[in-house]
């Protein structure tokens, strides 16, 4: 077995979001125009879904760093909080 047929996505662990959107992007218009061959269809599908578990993993992280800062009454910082806590 191939590295290849092993990990036939790997290179979209590098990919950055704006990358792994865009081609996600495009893989839905090709998907959506539907003329492609039943064979590239299934292949284009996984790589879509191994895109968009890129992006989810990055939004999560990106997420997990945006913190907002909380201030005491006389305005110096206590810590901070995850930026959609109420």
């Amino acid at each position: 077995m191939s590295d290849k047929s092993a990990a036939p996505h790997a290179d979209v662990a590098a990919l950055s979001f704006e990358k792994a959107l865009g081609e996600l992007e495009q893989i839905v218009q090709k998907l959506e125009g539907g003329n492609v061959p039943l064979e590239d269809s299934i292949a284009i599908y996984e790589r879509g879904e191994a895109l968009k578990k890129r992006c989810e993993a990055l939004l999560r992280d990106a997420e997990a760093r945006v913190q907002k800062i909380t201030l005491a009454a006389d305005g110096s910082p206590t810590g901070t909080t995850p930026l959609d806590a109420g």
